[in-house]
């Protein structure tokens, strides 16, 4: 089973930026123990960051035919905005995660709203590098239900 990891804008700094809310995880920390996990479970994943938004969406389009059974997904802060990488994730038939470090319902009001979360089966928030663990979890459990049915 497949699974990608799609990190957005920002997220590179992780570790540097505003540890209050991120701690001090790096995203190559993250990665680290999402391939653990990965290992764990029996399942590959593909990590892949960007800051450039068409980059990410390019990404997206080449999962809808790789294989790709399921998608983890923060955008960072496209996620409050990004029409076109919801557009691109609306794309996909598999399993797609929103995943936060920080918990987006308890910020900026600008950060309540995620405009990719009717395209994803759930969002993940507030667990710090955690989540992510959590939500690949969820991934690899609902892609192996559709697999089973």
């Amino acid at each position: 089973m497949k699974i990608l990891v799609l990190h957005g804008i920002n997220l590179n700094m992780f570790g540097q930026r505003d540890p209050k809310q991120y701690g001090t995880t790096t995203l190559a920390q993250i990665d680290a123990r999402l391939g653990e996990l990965a290992a764990e479970l029996g399942v590959e994943i593909e990590c892949f960051q960007s800051n450039c938004e068409g980059a990410l969406c390019e990404r997206i389009h080449r999962a809808h035919t790789d294989g790709t059974q399921a998608v983890l997904i923060n955008a960072g802060a496209w996620t409050h905005y990004s029409y076109g990488i919801r557009d691109a994730l609306a794309i996909l038939a598999v399993p797609i995660v929103e995943v936060h470090m920080s918990n987006i319902h308890a910020r900026e009001p600008f950060r309540h709203t995620s405009v990719i979360a009717e395209v994803c089966q759930g969002q993940i928030a507030g667990f710090g590098a955690d989540s992510y663990l959590l939500a690949l979890r969820a991934a690899v459990a609902s892609a192996q239900a559709r697999q089973d049915t």
